[in-house]
């Protein structure tokens, strides 16, 4: 049986994300990395960061258009656009 590959950082959902989080702080806050593989941890880190925070933005939006109302309180209708 072949490990579980992990999704590129582009094609991570967002639980994946941050799992990938989680276990990068373990290792770093382990400290018995060598410098550069702490160094390449962090930037793998901040990437994961970013599209967390990229997905988050992402779903917030969408939720915002799903709440919105006209002045007269009934739903406004419109696809989604991302």
């Amino acid at each position: 049986m072949s490990p579980k590959k992990q999704p590129t950082d582009e094609n991570a959902t967002f639980e994946q994300s941050l799992q990938q989080l989680a276990e990068i702080v373990d290792k770093l806050e382990g400290g018995d990395l060598p410098l550069d593989e702490s160094v390449a941890l962090f930037e793998k880190g901040m990437k994961l960061a970013k599209h967390s925070q990229a997905l988050l933005q992402r779903a917030e939006k969408k939720v915002e258009e799903l709440l919105a109302v006209e002045p007269d309180g009934s739903p406004i209708t419109r696809p989604y656009e991302e």
